[in-house]
């Protein structure tokens, strides 16, 4: 092979660049951890409604321990997140980071993803142990896992189902008021179904899902919006395509639920097999390639790949699965469709979510 075809090797940062990025790195990073934490304790919520005031007046406000308050609240103003006024000693949230930080700013809350920092440390010795012996770590090692997910999912799915999603799927919304059967795959906590169910009350809604806690959370929620067209079982999707009921369901989605699974394709085959001729599969999963020169401008590619990392893949190794990981990638989705039998895939994006593709098909 001629030198003209050998990739050379990149140069490089200099010592001292590079290690400005690691300073920025190791700031962001710990400032990820505490704007967790203000999101979780209702800190942020809070400094949004308050003018610029005191620590005394933050702490009784929100009930929490001053001390712990005084030092979280010097970590955002040397972070630059909050502005402080040294002469009066006032803390304040500017408009323009409310609108990115507040449960009320939604789906805009950026504070809610910070949450996966705190929730991958809770198992990095678990998974540094896979790295040299193998295997996975297990969802009942993650006992936030849900709730963290219920929180997502709010933003980039449940915020967007009646807008942008739904209308991605001719005559969907037609079919679903007069009346069809829906499945939704690892459903977790329920919200989207709770919210089609409230919406179309002529269809029947069915959510799959592993997890018992989110189910508890789930029948609790259906229970108290006083829904009776929607039910919730306890599934194991291993080799679902084996158990899948044939010709079942009019509509099939799945959100963010499939790269994780023990047996990927054997899911999309059993969702291939439930659907009625003529039905449709909406998938929402993680817009990237599945080549990694082809992401390495992916504007949360780090973050993706380290969730990957310290959960998808690794939940699915732990049962000896396929471990796909976050980032499988477009090509490899649509490859496994195929495989599936979904002949035809439009994949769709929205403009307002960088994070995810939306796949839209039929069953012939």
């Amino acid at each position: 092979m001629c030198n003209a075809c050998i990739p050379m090797p990149t140069q490089g940062k200099s010592v001292e660049a590079f290690a400005d990025q690691l300073m920025d790195m190791l700031n962001q990073g710990a400032l990820s951890l505490m704007v967790s934490i203000g999101h979780r304790t209702g800190l942020f919520d809070a400094l949004a409604e308050l003018p610029a005031t005191t620590l005394t007046q933050i702490a009784n406000h929100t009930g929490l321990n001053q001390r712990y308050v005084k030092e979280w609240l010097a970590t955002m103003v040397s972070g630059g997140i909050l502005d402080y006024d040294p002469q009066q000693q006032h803390y304040s949230l500017p408009d323009s980071h409310a609108a990115l930080l507040t449960r009320s700013s939604s789906p805009d809350n950026m504070a809610v993803f910070a949450q996966y920092i705190g929730l991958m440390g809770q198992v990095e010795d678990k998974v540094i142990d896979c790295f040299r012996l193998g295997g996975g770590v297990g969802y009942e090692h993650y006992p936030r896992f849900h709730e963290v997910m219920a929180d997502d999912s709010g933003q980039t799915v449940l915020a967007a189902l009646d807008e942008h999603i739904l209308p991605l799927i001719d005559s969907l919304i037609p079919s679903l008021e007069s009346g069809i059967r829906v499945l939704d795959i690892g459903c977790g906590r329920g919200r989207a179904l709770c919210h089609l169910a409230a919406r179309f009350p002529n269809s029947r809604f069915v959510g799959y899902e592993l997890s018992e806690e989110a189910l508890d959370y789930a029948r609790n929620a259906a229970r108290q919006m006083g829904l009776d067209n929607l039910r919730f079982e306890q599934r194991d999707l291993t080799g679902f395509e084996k158990r899948a009921e044939m010709d079942e369901f009019d509509l099939v989605t799945a959100f963010d639920a499939i790269h994780d699974q023990t047996t990927p394709q054997s899911v999309l085959n059993g969702i291939h097999k439930t659907l009625k001729s003529g039905g449709t599969f909406l998938m929402q999963d993680i817009r990237a390639s599945s080549h990694l020169e082809k992401n390495i401008d992916h504007p949360i590619g780090p973050l993706l790949y380290t969730l990957s990392t310290m959960h998808c893949m690794t939940v699915s190794l732990s049962n000896g699965g396929a471990g796909l990981g976050t980032m499988w990638g477009e090509e490899q989705a649509l490859e496994m469709l195929s495989i599936a039998g979904f002949d035809s895939v439009a994949v769709h994006q929205l403009d307002h979510d960088i994070q995810n593709n939306f796949y839209v098909m039929r069953k012939a």
